[in-house]
């Protein structure tokens, strides 16, 4: 596929996106488009498989709504494939410092193979997740099960477009409201 022949380019593009967000501009690495470490930097392209082909999607997604429930969180369901570049930036966005911890505070993720659009696609029409806009795709789920958001548009398709400040008023938006208290009148 020609997405799998252009793993080069989207690697050297990934580089130059860590490099830029990980050094300020005045140290920038990156000199005439072409990202360059330290010196005895290692750099390591994010996590070449978030999906797995093996797993058990709906029983994960069983679990997780479990533990959603228990926790007070929602669930996040990432619908995507390792082939797809925008993936892994989403990936990278939902992993960075500034949304990590809203992130493990709020959400219990479930990363969903859609393989190359022939794994769980009955869990994709389940939960609303219209394929052919493209990948990654997200439904927000409730404790219970119950959709509260799923992606119609493909608004997170075109990440490339996006930044993490997009990713974090998502799951700003999406997270669970805080129970109302209830303060005993004496």
């Amino acid at each position: 596929m020609k997405s799998r022949r252009n793993f080069r380019w989207v690697a050297a593009a990934f580089a130059s996106i860590l490099a830029a967000i990980a050094y300020p501009a005045s140290a920038s690495p990156i000199r005439s488009g072409v990202a360059s470490l330290p010196r005895g930097t290692h750099f390591q392209l994010a996590t070449a498989n978030i999906y797995s082909d093996t797993a058990n999607a709906k029983e994960e997604i069983r679990l997780a709504i479990l533990k959603a429930a228990n926790e007070h969180k929602h669930v996040l369901l990432d619908f995507g494939g390792n082939w797809c570049s925008d993936c892994h930036l989403l990936n990278l966005y939902f992993h960075d410092p500034g949304n990590a911890s809203l992130l493990a505070a709020n959400y219990v993720l479930v990363d969903v193979s859609v393989g190359e659009y022939d794994r769980n696609l009955d869990l994709a029409s389940k939960y609303g997740i219209p394929l052919k806009r493209g990948v990654p795709a997200l439904a927000v789920l409730d404790g219970s099960g119950r959709i509260l958001y799923a992606q119609h548009n493909g608004e997170f398709e075109a990440m490339a477009k996006l930044d993490s400040a997009a990713v974090s008023a998502f799951l700003l938006k999406w997270k669970p409201r805080q129970a109302p208290i209830h303060r005993s009148s004496k």
